[in-house]
């Protein structure tokens, strides 16, 4: 074996988290380097609580999780442990133990011999000082361990991951009747078991078609759908040297049939822009037969009383495929085992309680940001993605995936969608669209040595004149309301639509700060009325600051700062009979140079984005500009509104 490399596509402080444990390296048999780490995934159950060690793992609890949750054509190609003490070669040859038996707890296969061939990663990492060090395993006179030689860190992932490669999506709504002898609930489990293993047999049936097309039907150039039959199928083919490299003599329907050869951002490589191949499963039960005859009806009669119990199964599977794969091979080795996973976890939750309790499974598609590939979770809806345990899942998978615990990032509002109409994950507001991210592109602050701290995540411009309502001179904190809650909703805390005016004003009297009289007015609100808005609508806590002129706003940049750093929301600045809305903070704590990122709400025009930099209503303000101007009023105090993040998934 040549000195092995391992290629890291994930960004580094995912490999070496500050904490003990175990973590799944995921890679795909389908990347140009065997060796290359896509993603981490905690490994999250226990043989023991609380675990005795990093190693005292509960395989059959975790291949379980890994199954629903892994897209297929990704899978695990090594471990790292983060541990304080012990041999780094050591603990590396026992992760890599540990992802030998996962793997065949996942039924790996379909890969030829490629974790023998190519190795195993088994990696150490000090949780003191976060330093990894490699390890490949390779069958070379028995199982040998070797150092890595180099590690490089990917610069582009994305391209590397999404240039070459498309999603394969595939649902299958099953509707499953259940005859259950009443004076015979205990077989319930037996007749439960038996349907399912009939639909397993069913999606392996020789009579099985699948019709393949493209989910952009809005395109120029769409491709025409195909039709690929099960009766060429092999099940046992061996991806890894598949039918990818044929003859080109021979004429195989491949993925690259169905993907679009010109998209609207052909250098942005990520799944949302991927192409997606859609696969419909069909059943020809109409074939015609081997031996001529007339059409039967065959009659069971019950001798005992029974319960009709009805099971629905919403199967939703995507899987990760290189574009010159051939469907042939695809189908059976993607899709189908993608579809019989899914269905045997589902079967597996609704058992326990199988006569008690109707349960809504359906699964999910996420891609928070930080991960270069969606996951697949599969939800209980049947009381709603706010009850604890739905909760606590969330959590767990947060976990798991090494995502932030106090945003929510894989709510049922986070899914990526398929449909023709996808605005990809973007929430449309009511009406024309809005802008957003407007301060992207704007110059720099001028401030020299200063460290910048910014707004995190989108929002909608809101200022004076939108949507054909006129509040010039009185809605200016109306509007950095409305962006400060259009910040909540792109980050799915809330779907609630962004308020109005009146709406504001509604709220307010409902909770009692203001008279009856308030509703249709004109009159001013300030820091203080929003917080009740906030708090009521979103139940959103603020932070309120106070200063008593102007001229002492700059004494506050790394308060703000640190605001920007830890909750990430917009915040409203009032002062006498102004707000505005501020984005960021640049600061140089040395010469206690700063600026302002102002959103300047009492603009009127049209929403031109050039239009809108150029004019100033969207950028840095420094307290005294060049010419002695003072952005701040000196004699006017202020009040800035901070709203935190809620501590939420």
């Amino acid at each position: 074996m040549e000195d092995p490399g391992v290629r890291i596509l994930c960004p580094k402080p995912v490999i070496t988290r500050n904490e003990p444990g175990l973590q799944w390296l995921i890679g795909s048999p389908f990347f140009p380097d065997p060796l290359a780490v896509v993603s981490t995934f905690r490994c999250m159950h226990s043989t023991t609580s609380p675990p005795q060690s990093v190693f005292s793992i509960d395989y059959a609890k975790e291949s379980e999780d890994l199954r629903v949750l892994l897209l297929k054509g990704f899978h695990i190609i090594g471990a790292l442990v983060v541990q304080k003490d012990g041999s780094e070669e050591q603990i590396a040859s026992q992760a890599i133990d540990a992802a030998l038996k996962i793997r065949k707890c996942l039924e790996v296969d379909g890969f030829g011999g490629t974790s023998e061939k190519h190795g195993l990663i088994g990696a150490a990492a000090d949780i003191v000082t976060g330093d990894t060090h490699f390890f490949v395993s390779c069958k070379e006179n028995g199982w040998s361990l070797k150092p890595v030689s180099s590690v490089v860190y990917d610069t582009d992932p994305e391209q590397y991951v999404w240039e070459t490669a498309c999603l394969l999506h595939c649902k299958l709504p099953m509707t499953v009747p259940l005859y259950i002898p009443v004076d015979k609930k205990s077989s319930a489990t037996e007749i439960h078991s038996s349907i399912l293993e009939a639909a397993v047999a069913n999606f392996k049936d020789s009579r099985l078609a699948c019709l393949i097309e493209t989910s952009n039907k809005t395109h120029a150039e769409v491709p025409p759908p195909a039709i690929v039959h099960a009766v060429d199928f092999d099940f046992n083919i061996d991806l890894s040297a598949s039918r990818a490299a044929e003859d080109p003599g021979v004429k195989l329907l491949r993925c690259s049939d169905f993907c679009l050869e010109s998209k609207s951002e052909p250098n942005i490589f990520c799944p949302e822009n991927a192409d997606v191949i859609e696969v419909m499963l069909l059943l020809n039960r109409s074939k015609k037969p081997l031996e001529s005859g007339a059409p039967l009806t065959t009659y069971f009669p019950v001798d005992e009383e029974t319960k009709l119990v009805i099971l629905e199964f919403n199967l939703d599977v995507l899987c990760y495929a290189p574009k010159d794969l051939p469907l042939i091979d695809a189908l059976p080795k993607l899709i189908i085992p993608g579809l019989i996973d899914q269905l045997t976890a589902m079967k597996k939750i609704v058992l326990p309680d199988l006569l008690t309790s109707h349960h809504q499974l359906q699964p999910y598609h996420f891609n928070p940001s930080g991960l270069l590939h969606p996951i697949t979770a599969i939800y209980e809806l049947t009381y709603g993605e706010t009850e604890m345990k739905q909760v606590q899942a969330r959590r767990s998978l947060h976990v798991r995936l090494g995502l932030p615990t106090d945003r929510p990032l894989l709510r049922i509002s986070n899914a990526l969608s398929f449909s023709e109409d996808s605005t990809k994950g973007k929430m449309r507001q009511k009406g024309p669209s809005l802008l957003q991210e407007v301060h992207i592109g704007i110059p720099g602050s001028g401030v020299s040595g200063g460290i910048v701290s910014l707004v995190q995540g989108s929002y909608e411009y809101y200022h004076y004149l939108q949507d054909g309502f006129d509040d010039s001179g009185w809605g200016c904190a109306y509007r950095s309301l409305q962006t400060i809650i259009s910040w909540f909703r792109l980050q799915k805390y809330t779907s609630i639509d962004v308020p109005s005016h009146r709406e504001i004003q509604e709220t307010l009297v409902e909770i009692g700060d203001k008279e009856p009289s308030f509703v249709g007015s004109r009159e001013w609100i300030g820091a203080i009325e929003l917080s009740f808005v906030l708090d009521k609508l979103l139940g959103v806590s603020c932070k309120v600051i106070n200063v008593r002129s102007g001229a002492e706003l700059p004494e506050k940049c790394r308060e703000l700062a640190m605001h920007f750093e830890t909750q990430g929301t917009p915040i409203m600045i009032g002062g006498g009979v102004l707000a505005y809305t501020l984005l960021g903070i640049d600061y140089n704590e040395v010469s206690g140079d700063c600026a302002f990122l102002i959103l300047d709400p009492h603009y009127t025009g049209t929403d031109d984005h050039k239009k809108i930099i150029n004019g100033g209503w969207c950028g840095w303000k420094k307290a005294v500009d060049s010419k002695g101007k003072n952005f701040f009023l000196h004699d006017k105090f202020y009040n800035l509104l901070l709203p935190q993040r809620p501590d939420m998934v």
